[in-house]
């Protein structure tokens, strides 16, 4: 793997943290990249199923240099029959809280598992109808049917807020959840009506594909205001109508008043690439990824975008409960092409490259989810390793091996220069 030179030391300013009594602490980045430390979650057919997953969200510590969070989804699972096969079914959405330590290595600081209302551990299962559900059926590891969980999370981003708690977004509702420091759920905001309190996401959202949910969140630097990726194009209003494949939608979510709004996003491929980590630079202007499913040593794309929402057209429409949303000479966003949308005088949020991954590092995993900015045109970047595991075309799993080195794929974090 081609990789980048760095000093022994470097000063980085977090963009979105403040000072504390480390604030002039170097963090020595040098020897990065670094896998996360795993051990074995799980052997199933011989295969082991590692305790990964961290990196399908990262965010920086709001107030101490060179600690990070970052996030599992739902679990190790392979695609199976006419759903998922959950090969850990207990398995809860977790948080990992590490440094990097004086010695410049990774330092697990504290696991935290995300809990219900009532303080129990949640699972990754799918929710069931009408609370958030994407019609997947869930399988245990033997093929056995599986319930659902109504606190369920497919959880994809993290948000590290200053007052120690956490906002997660999730790919079922798809739900922006709220949790305590000790990852106890406080607030559920989603676009169906599963809502703790009066705030809501606009019913669109509903109309996410199935796997394909809010795939990015961040936290302005100010701490106002909630920014939501979606990773693909939505089923607006049906899959069958739905035909412009390169547009995805942003929403910006005030925490203060709850009022959203909404943005177009063009992306650079068809309906098989993904938006998914966003982090900011101002609270304006963000970076985004935008991946393929590919290899990185094989033709993947692992791209980062500078992104602005100044001048981007606000295309909520006048009402939050319109299923289909704004609507163009009677046809939804989706259904329209960007001709029409430009003629019709919207604009999406504007872009220019920052870097591409496999060109500047030799990027070699398949999934880059996560991102955290870093200050001074320093980017922080993370892999899912899909606990290390993938399916083998019959809903069981194979180790997950990356092409170039021939080893199995493990989260690693790694840190590159941007433009």
């Amino acid at each position: 793997m081609k990789r980048i030179l760095l000093p022994l030391v470097f000063l980085l300013t977090v963009a979105s943290c403040k000072d504390d009594d480390n604030a002039n602490q170097d963090i020595n980045y040098s020897k990065l990249p670094q896998e996360f430390p795993f051990t074995t979650l799980a052997t199933q057919n011989g295969v082991n199923v590692i305790n990964g997953g961290f990196g399908s969200g990262a965010a920086a510590h709001p107030t101490r240099k060179g600690e990070f969070y970052v996030i599992t989804d739902r679990g190790p699972n392979t695609a199976y029959l006419n759903g998922i096969k959950f090969l850990v079914p207990d398995f809860t959405p977790t948080i990992l809280h590490f440094k990097i330590n004086a010695e410049g290595n990774i330092e697990v600081i504290k696991y935290i598992k995300l809990k219900n209302p009532s303080g129990q551990p949640i699972t990754g299962l799918p929710n069931p109808v009408g609370m958030g559900s994407t019609g997947e059926i869930a399988y245990g590891a033997n093929g056995n049917l599986l319930g659902t969980d109504n606190y369920g999370l497919d959880s994809e981003s993290i948000v590290a807020a200053a007052d120690g708690t956490f906002w997660v977004s999730d790919e079922y509702g798809p739900h922006i959840v709220h949790y305590s420091a000790e990852g106890i759920e406080t607030e559920r905001i989603s676009p169906i009506g599963v809502n703790t309190g009066t705030r809501k996401l606009p019913a669109v959202f509903a109309k996410r594909r199935p796997n394909r949910g809010m795939e990015g969140m961040c936290m302005t630097p100010d701490g106002k205001m909630l920014v939501g990726t979606m990773q693909s194009m939505m089923y607006v209003p049906t899959k069958a109508l739905a035909t412009n494949t390169t547009l995805t939608r942003i929403v910006t979510f005030d925490l203060a008043t709850g009022q959203t709004k909404q943005y177009l996003y063009k992306q650079d491929g068809g309906a098989s690439d993904s938006v998914c980590d966003i982090t900011p630079i101002s609270n304006t202007e963000f970076l985004v990824i935008e991946r393929d499913g590919n290899f990185g040593s094989v033709g993947g794309v692992k791209k980062v975008y500078r992104i602005n929402l100044n001048g981007a057209s606000d295309v909520t429409g006048t009402d939050l409960a319109a299923v289909d949303g704004m609507k163009i000479n009677g046809k939804t966003l989706e259904q329209s092409t960007w001709d029409e949308i430009n003629t019709a005088g919207l604009k999406p949020v504007t872009k220019t490259l920052a870097v591409d991954l496999v060109a500047k590092l030799g990027y070699e995993h398949d999934k880059f989810e996560g991102i955290v900015y870093l200050g001074n045109n320093k980017l922080a970047v993370f892999n899912d390793d899909d606990f290390g595991v993938v399916d083998d075309g019959n809903g069981n799993p194979k180790t997950k091996i990356l092409p170039k080195t021939g080893k199995q794929d493990k989260g690693t974090m790694y840190i590159v220069d941007i433009q």
